[in-house]
């Protein structure tokens, strides 16, 4: 489905300042509707003096008018002459009569878009309409007519270019209050005029008794926190409706997250619009991630100083030995859970179960130069291309295959030559990493691929472990290539996708 920003770029003629100011509208249209209990379209101006609607935004308390998509249509005959009346009048544009399209009573409001901030007079951006199911004849309840009410207040700000409101941070969408969690409005001065039953169970769940209507929200919020906690310093800002904030309240063991929509009128503050919802088995299932997350981080950290202190131990033990034989076995040793303790080092700085195998694969390559040295040998490994993000249980296995392949080529291949070179190129596709590690040593003896621990360790990793295939091969004249592949069938499953 195209977006609004490539609809508006292929048909439209809004500037890059208009689209924008789109798309903050757009993330509150949800709001439009389920304050109107109607649908909301914008409709964008074409060059060929059309419209074109560029988002459908169905109410989530009521009948949809549009029980197909929309987006991407150009505007009908029976909205057009209304739709143009309020772009070209600039001004918001009732219907005269019910529409009674799909034998359904609907009655359609016509809203100019404004740009804030540009000058007075100036043109509309685009058109919303709203589009309300007259079918259902019935006396609305108060919320019903506050919401509605709260809806109107908003689109006459949308008409004069004051919402939505520059002021308002970015934040995300998810667990954000909306209208059916708990709605509130309060006057110029912070005292209540109406509250939701779902609002009022909001404040009762932090130990409020009584009714909110024709009380100061600051104050009463103020004696539920008491004055020995700490709160946001955004929080009188939001109870008060000064500025387009969220906030959140807690007391008595209750989370309560408040969004404020201020009201004007002519420039002035009239009151605001308090979206209210109880969120605090969120908020609690949010510290309990977080303390999971701090666990995990810390065994992983522990796991890593466990693994240094046993390489140690085997570096120490190297030293002591007087046997090369068991002196080289011991520092293999070190060297493979070096590598191991790399990752979980890794794991331990971040929150995802996921590294970034590149910055591994760095220190990796830090054991190969150890190598290097003390075998006298003049090699600086080179990395081309990209491992990219790596769940745990593939970093691991990779990681040490690597470390043994490419110490491999420095202590064997490339032993006591000064023009060593080692070059390990990675490949990454859709469903597949592939890695070469080159190096321009003797090659392998007669073409045969070695039987040693290294090479079993190797097999049992890619083939086993990684269910990959792995290639030996003697390149003609000098030096081998170990050609790696693996399958990344953690991305088909679906796994690691945040």
């Amino acid at each position: 489905m195209s977006t609004l920003s490539d609809l508006i770029e292929e048909h439209g003629r809004a500037t890059p300042a208009d689209i924008e100011w789109l798309h903050l509208l757009l993330a509150d249209t949800q709001l439009l509707a389920d304050l109107s209990f109607a649908d909301i379209v914008i409709w964008a101006p074409t060059t060929d003096g059309s419209f074109i609607a560029t988002a459908l935004t169905r109410p989530g308390g009521a009948a949809t008018m549009f029980f197909r998509d929309i987006v991407g249509q150009r505007i009908g005959s029976e909205l057009r002459a209304q739709v143009q009346q309020a772009f070209d009048e600039q001004r918001v544009v009732d219907a005269d009569s019910a529409d009674w399209s799909d034998e359904t009573a609907t009655h359609v409001r016509a809203v100019p878009v404004r740009r804030g901030g540009v000058a007075a007079g100036s043109a509309p951006i685009a058109v919303l309409t709203r589009h309300s199911n007259l079918s259902d004849a019935r006396t609305p309840s108060r919320q019903e007519l506050t919401f509605n009410q709260s809806a109107n207040d908003l689109f006459d700000m949308i008409a004069a270019g004051a919402f939505p409101d520059l002021d308002a941070p970015s934040v995300p969408r998810r667990f954000a209050p909306r209208a059916s969690d708990g709605l509130i409005r309060i006057d110029a001065e912070g005292i209540v005029t109406f509250a939701s039953p779902n609002a009022l169970s909001a404040f009762n769940r932090l130990g409020f008794e009584g009714e909110l209507e024709g009380e100061s929200l600051p104050e009463l919020t103020t004696e539920l926190i008491g004055s020995r906690a700490v709160v946001d310093e955004s929080l009188p800002l939001v109870l008060t409706g000064r500025a387009p904030w969220r906030a959140d309240v807690e007391a008595r063991g209750g989370v309560v997250a408040l969004r404020a929509v201020p009201v004007r009128r002519g420039g002035e503050r009239t009151g605001a619009i308090l979206l209210v919802r109880d969120v605090t088995e969120v908020r609690r299932q949010e510290r309990e991630l977080l303390t999971k997350d701090a666990t995990i981080r810390e065994i992983h950290h522990r796991v890593k100083n466990n693994l240094q202190t046993v390489a140690s131990l085997l570096r120490i033990q190297a030293r002591r030995t007087h046997s090369d034989e068991a002196r080289d076995a011991l520092q293999q040793a070190m060297r493979r859970v070096s590598a191991i303790a790399v990752v979980h080092d890794t794991l331990s700085e971040g929150l995802s179960q996921s590294v970034d195998f590149d910055v591994v694969f760095e220190r990796v390559l830090m054991l190969a130069a150890e190598v290097a040295s003390s075998h006298t040998t003049r090699v600086q490994p080179t990395l081309r291309g990209s491992f990219g993000e790596l769940p745990s249980e593939y970093a691991t296995p990779l990681a040490l295959a690597l470390t043994e392949l490419v110490t491999n080529s420095v202590e064997h291949g490339l032993a006591g030559r000064d023009d060593g070179e080692v070059v390990i190129t990675a490949t990454r596709t859709d469903d597949r990493l592939t890695v070469v590690v080159y190096d321009n040593g003797a090659g392998l003896a007669e073409g045969k691929v070695g039987s040693g621990l290294g090479t079993q360790i190797v097999r049992t990793l890619i083939q086993g472990e990684l269910s990959g295939s792995i290639d030996w091969h003697t390149l003609t004249g000098s030096g081998t290539e170990v050609t790696i592949e693996v399958p990344l069938t953690w991305l088909r499953r679906g796994r690691f996708a945040d």
